[in-house]
């Protein structure tokens, strides 16, 4: 199964990380590349233990559709999203929030499986681990620029 570990510092408290990492509407922001949008569930405001939301977006061109839930809730330190319906045979997102001097260390674990046994393995190796990092990455430093502070 593909693991991706991805650490960012960010120039703001734990506190305020969590909340804007759990902000549907920070979410849809930080992707608008993929046109990606809430349609179902919690589709505006932040999340808490329980919550679901149903994405909508386009990668490789295609559409998708994916659901998921905060599995896993301890304000401020760490959170968890899992897929309940969409592409994924599984998808596990923790979220782990440490302070660092200057801000708060962010580290995203995400582990996934493709669908379509050795097929979808194989395109893992080649497109996809590389493809969800670089969406992470994204997210990632649209969150510093958010929660920077302004001069």
């Amino acid at each position: 199964m593909p693991t991706i570990v991805l650490t960012t510092e960010i120039p703001a408290s734990q506190e305020a990380c969590f909340a804007e990492s759990l902000s549907v509407d920070a979410h849809t922001a930080s992707m608008s590349r993929s046109g990606e949008r809430a349609v179902a569930g919690v589709t505006s405001g932040g999340m808490v233990l329980g919550d679901t939301v149903t994405w909508r977006a386009r990668h490789f061109g295609m559409p998708f559709r994916m659901t998921s839930r905060i599995s896993v809730h301890d304000a401020p330190h760490r959170f968890v999203d899992e897929q309940v319906a969409g592409p994924f045979r599984r998808w596990w997102h923790e979220h782990r929030f440490e302070g660092v001097p200057g801000g708060t260390l962010m580290t995203d674990v995400v582990e996934y499986t493709s669908p379509a046994g050795p097929l979808g393995r194989l395109v893992d190796r080649l497109v996809l681990t590389r493809y969800l990092t670089g969406l992470l990455s994204v997210r990632n430093r649209w969150l510093v620029e958010a929660l920077a502070p302004r001069d």
